[in-house]
C-alpha cells in the first residue's frame, strides 16, 4: 500500500489523544530541513494543560506508529515551535520511488460516487461569440468533469454542442464534450408551461417569441432566501421556445439516469430527485438568468433535481488586448505570441513547419489553461481589499508612528519600512482585483447594490493609497 499524508496525519493526531486536529505537514524549506510536521505549542498547551508537557508514552507511541498508508518515524522530539517529527527519509524514499506509478495515479473511491450533471450554458452559442469569461467557464466545466470521473463520479455533460463550428473550436483547446443534433422541447414541459402562463395585458407587454410570463413569486420567496438566490430576481420570468428547450435538455439528462437505474445497470444509483446534482457553470453574466431558469425548471417539473447549485467563473481581462476580445481571437493572439517566442529563440520561424504546428498548438492550449485555471473561478476580491487593507490601516499608522520612548539603552527602533511594504501589497492585491472583476457593470436594477458597493469601496482603497503616499511626501498621480 501507498504511504499516504492523509494516513500519516491521522495517525499523528490520534497518537495525542481524543481532541481536535493538531499536526500540519511543513512546506517551507527552512523548516523541512528539521522536520517534516509539527504540532504547535499553543495546540499542545490546549491539549496537555499550561506545562505543555507530552507525556513520555505519547512520544514513544508517535515513534512506533505504524499502519497501512503511514510513513515510518525516524525522532520525535519537543522544541520551543512544538512537538517536531522528522520521518525516515530514506526509507520513504525507496517505498515511494520503488512504486512510482502508484503515487501518479489519483485515489479511487471504493464505491462508485455520486450523479453530476456539468451545464455549462456558454456551449449554447457559436465560438466567434464567446467571451473570454464564458471560455472561462467551458475550460472550469472541462477540468471538473475530468477530475470527478477520476474519482468515479458519473458525469453527464450538457448542453451538447449544435454549432457546427463549436466542435472543431472545442478540439483545439482539448475540450472533450459531445455534440449532437437539435432538439425540440419536450410536450410535457410545454403543456405544463402554457398551463402555467399568466395572461398578458397587451401586446407590448411580452418580449418577441415570447409564449407568455410564469410567475415564481412563490418559489422565489421559499427557495431565494435559504439558497442564496438574488433577491432581486423578477417574480415572473418571459418563457420561450428556447428556455423550454434547455429544460428539456437537462431534464433528459436526469432522466436517462433514473431509466439506467430500473433497467439495473452496474453502477447505477438509486434514481430520484435527490439521486443527482445538478451543477450550473456559469459566467458571471449568465448566472443571474440561469437563476431564473433553476426557478422555471422547479416549477414546470415536479422530478426536477432538488439540488442545483451555481459555480460562477469571474470576468478575465487580457493586459494590452480589447475588452471586446473573443474567444478564437485570444487563441490566435497567444499563438502568435508562442509562434514569435520560438522564432526568437531558435533564430528561425518554425511556424510553418509541420513537425512543429502541432507542438505550438500545446503550447497555446497550456497558456490558455494555466492563465484561466491558475486562480480559483471566483475569489473574494473584495474582502481581501477591505480586511487586508481598510480595516488595518489605522492600526498600521498606530503601529508608524509608535516610538518606544521609555525602553533601554541608547537606540530606539521605529517601523519605517512598514509603509512601502503595504503599499506595495495594497497595489498588487488591487491590481488583480481590478483585472478580474468588472466594476461599472450593465445598467440593470438588479446590480446597482453591487455597482455602488465596489464603488465605496474603491473609494476606501482610494483614501488608504492617498493617506499612504502622504506620509511618504509624495502626491498622487492621476496617470503615469
Amino acid at each position: 500500500m501507498r504511504l499516504g499524508l492523509e494516513e500519516t496525519l491521522g495517525a499523528l493526531n490520534a497518537a495525542l489523544g481524543p481532541g481536535g486536529p493538531v499536526w500540519f505537514k511543513e512546506t517551507r524549506a527552512r523548516h523541512l530541513r528539521a522536520r517534516d510536521f509539527l504540532a504547535p505549542r499553543r495546540a499542545l498547551r490546549a491539549r496537555f494543560g499550561d506545562d505543555e508537557q507530552v507525556p513520555e508514552r505519547v512520544v514513544h507511541a508517535i515513534v512506533a506508529l505504524q499502519g497501512p498508508g503511514v510513513a515510518p518515524v525516524l525522532r520525535c522530539a519537543a522544541t520551543p515551535a512544538g512537538l517536531a517529527l522528522q520521518l525516515q527519509r530514506s526509507a520513504v524514499f525507496e517505498r515511494v520511488l520503488g512504486a512510482v506509478a502508484a503515487y501518479a495515479a489519483p485515489t479511487v473511491p471504493p464505491a462508485p460516487g455520486p450523479r453530476v450533471v456539468l451545464h455549462c450554458p456558454a456551449l449554447r452559442g457559436s465560438p466567434c461569440a464567446l467571451r473570454l469569461s464564458q471560455l472561462r467557464a467551458v475550460l472550469v466545466a472541462d477540468h471538473l468533469a475530468r477530475a470527478l470521473r477520476t474519482h468515479r463520479v458519473n458525469v453527464r455533460l450538457v448542453p451538447a454542442v449544435r454549432d457546427p463550428h463549436m466542435p472543431t473550436f472545442l478540439q483545439q483547446l482539448q475540450v472533450d464534450w459531445p455534440a449532437a443534433s437539435e432538439r425540440a422541447a419536450s410536450e410535457a414541459l410545454r403543456n405544463r408551461a402554457l398551463a402555467e402562463l399568466i395572461p398578458a395585458r397587451n401586446a407590448e407587454a411580452l418580449p418577441p417569441g415570447a409564449l407568455g410570463r410564469v410567475c415564481l413569486k412563490e418559489l422565489v420567496d421559499e427557495r431565494g432566501r435559504t439558497a442564496g438566490y438574488d433577491p432581486n430576481l423578477d417574480s415572473c420570468l418571459a418563457v420561450t421556445e428556447d428556455l423550454l428547450s434547455v429544460l428539456a435538455e437537462l431534464q433528459q439528462a436526469v432522466q436517462d439516469w433514473a431509466e439506467d437505474s430500473c433497467l439495473g445497470l452496474a453502477g447505477a444509483p438509486d434514481a430520484g430527485a435527490d439521486s443527482c446534482m445538478v451543477v450550473h457553470v456559469v459566467s458571471c453574466e449568465e448566472e443571474f438568468q440561469q437563476q431564473k431558469l433553476d426557478l422555471l425548471w422547479w416549477k414546470l417539473d415536479d422530478q426536477a433535481p432538488l439540488r442545483q447549485k451555481h459555480l460562477v467563473c469571474g470576468p478575465v481581462k487580457v493586459a494590452g488586448a480589447p475588452a471586446t476580445l473573443t474567444a478564437p481571437e485570444y487563441y490566435e493572439l497567444r499563438h502568435a505570441q508562442v509562434c514569435k517566442a520560438s522564432a526568437l529563440k531558435h533564430g528561425r520561424d518554425l511556424a510553418q513547419d509541420p513537425a512543429w504546428t502541432e507542438i505550438f498548438s500545446v503550447l497555446s492550449v497550456a497558456t490558455i489553461k494555466f492563465e484561466m485555471l491558475s486562480t480559483a473561478p471566483q475569489s473574494q476580491g473584495e474582502w481581501l481589499l477591505l480586511f487586508n487593507s481598510v480595516l488595518p490601516f489605522p492600526d498600521l499608522l498606530s503601529q508608524t508612528a509608535a516610538l518606544a520612548c521609555t525602553a533601554p539603552g541608547l537606540h530606539i527602533a521605529v517601523r519605517t519600512e512598514m509603509v512601502c511594504k503595504f503599499l506595495v501589497q495594497l497595489s498588487m492585491d488591487f491590481s488583480s482585483y481590478y483585472n478580474r472583476v468588472h466594476i461599472l457593470g450593465e445598467p440593470r436594477p438588479h446590480l446597482f447594490g453591487q455597482m455602488f458597493a465596489r464603488l465605496q469601496l474603491l473609494r476606501a482603497v482610494r483614501e488608504v493609497l492617498h493617506t499612504g503616499l502622504a506620509l511618504l511626501g509624495l502626491p498622487p498621480l492621476s496617470h503615469i
